[in-house]
């Protein structure tokens, strides 16, 4: 079980309405409490912020935002007497325009050595036009002309992002070694492993040829995605090498290949196949990959069937375990999500002239989905806040968003701030106990409904979702379930069960089986007498003549 902690957003120690390190390493003994293993963190690197940290100036370094060194020290210090393992996030795809390697790239010349850290090109005709007609995700152009030493316009470089994100060029050894001591250098401070953004970018086909789609990343609503053609820019053969390179240097702080010390990578790739997805985790390569296509799923029993299936099938092939997830910082919660009518698409953010999600059945639905996730086997990921139950922020105003993909497109998109507001933790404190600072307002302004939702008015009430959560993670590590195995249940206590129901048995060979029912269909479903109730994400109905009704969109674990 792993939680991903967003810095910016998670707690403001020092009072500046930003989140920070020592603001994450108070909160560590309520994640220990929550009951998962690890933490992973977003980044914290030094960083201008054009992308909320995933533009990197060193990543050897912690911006002033976020603290210091001895900061991260301490976290990670903190979290492991507590039991927790430590991911931090590396972003190997681009670094920030004020890096002190792309400052250097633009004082040389072209064709420097400099330059062939990064993807610079000469432009097209008479150099005025780009070196192709590549399109960023974060919409326009995806190549920004520099002005060179004499003064004179000069070559492009590439950035699949934003302006300020210039991609590297990972066909140079040099940029090679440098992440092999990047990862060295984290490891000896103690990290246990990494999550890798973009991880199915980095390698794009030398010719650079020309793509007419948009270079998609996050949604298989989009056409390239769909139809399984990413383009010149994507999940390239040679990106894997990388990897194995990667998880040598991994392998080498346990020699003595002990489970319980293994350093971790996890792949970030939207891909258009489980298939391609489980190439990342092979034998030699990476160790786990973000099971989007079971984010992306629509909530129709048909749809979930198939996507558990198809994931423990792929997984099991390549003989790693598969991953679940239903929210993280780059899509509307699923508490929002879920409240949308079933099978539409994905939107990127969700913004007040847009329709609204029903926030009941959102929330509702959202609580089913994470029960029936959490016992599912192999790992799963949580998202900050998710255990509150909070929704999207649908009503930003655009003044204060700060997504590039919404200011780049002008506002056709209106990107990822809405899942990024800051966490509530007491209801009657300013900024609802995020920050210190009693006149600070939070970085991102929080909705009035996330005061009700607050840590406090949810520890010890009986029917939360934190107190939900709690107990879901209580039970799937009591009961073993992340390494159990799945069977179908067709029947309940000899009762065929509806084509809208998905139901499941996990259970160790040699240990006491979990049966969990989760109800998507108008008619209710009968829980037998003699079956005890282990959890509910909702309650059991009690009907005309006693028996136990479970509603629709309620899921229940059974012993």
């Amino acid at each position: 079980m792993i939680y991903q902690v967003y810095p910016r957003s998670f707690a403001d120690h020092d009072g500046d309405g930003v989140g920070d390190l020592p603001g994450i390493t108070s909160r560590l003994p309520y994640l220990a409490e929550l009951g998962v293993d690890a933490i992973w963190i977003s980044p914290f690197y030094l960083s201008p912020m054009a992308d909320a940290g995933y533009d990197v100036a060193d990543y050897r370094d912690i911006d002033p935002v976020f603290g210091t060194l001895d900061d991260a020290d301490s976290l990670i210090a903190t979290a492991h007497d507590l039991g927790l393992r430590v991911l931090v996030d590396l972003v190997p795809n681009h670094t920030s325009d004020e890096h002190a390697w792309f400052e250097q790239a633009l004082a040389a010349a072209p064709g420097s050595p400099e330059r062939e850290r990064f993807v610079f090109r000469d432009g097209r005709g008479d150099g005025s036009e780009p070196p192709n007609n590549w399109k960023s995700v974060f919409g326009g152009i995806a190549w920004t002309r520099v002005t060179e030493a004499d003064g004179e316009p000069g070559q492009w470089y590439l950035h699949l992002f934003d302006t300020k994100q210039p991609d590297l060029n990972w066909h140079n050894p040099e940029v090679v070694e440098e992440f092999h001591d990047i990862l060295r250098f984290w490891l000896d401070r103690g990290v246990d492993g990494f999550r890798v953004d973009v991880a199915h970018s980095l390698v794009k086909d030398p010719e650079l040829p020309d793509w007419e789609q948009r270079a998609v990343m996050a949604g298989a609503d989009d056409e390239p995605l769909v139809h399984g053609d990413l383009g010149p820019m994507w999940d390239q053969d040679g990106v894997h090498e990388v990897y194995r390179g990667w998880r040598r240097v991994l392998d080498s702080y346990n020699p003595e290949g002990d489970p319980a010390r293994d350093r971790i990578l996890c792949a970030e790739a939207w891909l258009p196949t489980q298939e391609r997805t489980m190439a990342y985790v092979r034998e030699d390569e990476m160790h786990q990959a973000f099971n989007f296509h079971y984010l992306q799923a629509a909530w129709r029993a048909t749809d979930q069937r198939r996507i558990i299936e198809t994931s423990l099938v792929a997984a099991e092939e390549v003989g790693a375990p598969t991953t679940w997830v239903l929210s993280n910082h780059d899509v509307v919660r699923h508490a929002s999500r879920m409240g949308l009518p079933v099978g539409s698409p994905r939107p990127n953010g969700i913004g007040v002239d847009d329709p609204q999600p029903n926030a009941v059945l959102g929330l509702r639905r959202a609580r089913a989905a994470t029960a029936m996730m959490l016992a599912l086997p192999g790992s799963a990921y949580l998202y900050n806040g998710e255990e509150l139950g909070l929704p999207d922020h649908t009503a930003l105003p655009d003044g204060v968003r700060q997504d590039p993909a919404f200011h780049r497109t002008q506002g056709e998109e209106t990107g990822r701030d809405g899942c990024r507001v800051p966490m509530p933790w007491v209801a009657d404190q300013p900024s609802f106990g995020f920050g210190t600072g009693a006149d600070t307002e939070p970085w991102l302004p929080q909705p009035l409904l996330y005061g009700p939702l607050s840590v406090d008015r949810q520890e010890g009430v009986a029917g939360s979702t934190l107190e939900l959560y709690r107990t879901l993670l209580r039970l799937r590590r009591e009961h073993d379930l992340g390494v159990g195995g799945l069977e179908w249940v067709t029947d309940l206590g000899g009762m065929p069960l509806p084509a809208e129901v998905v139901a499941f048995t996990n259970a160790r060979a040699d240990g006491p089986a979990v049966t969990v029912v989760t109800n998507l269909g108008d008619e209710p479903v009968m829980v037998p007498q003699d079956r005890d109730v282990l959890v509910c994400s909702g309650f059991l109905h009690t009907g005309a003549d006693g028996q136990r009704l479970l509603q629709r969109d309620t899921t229940v674990w059974l012993a």
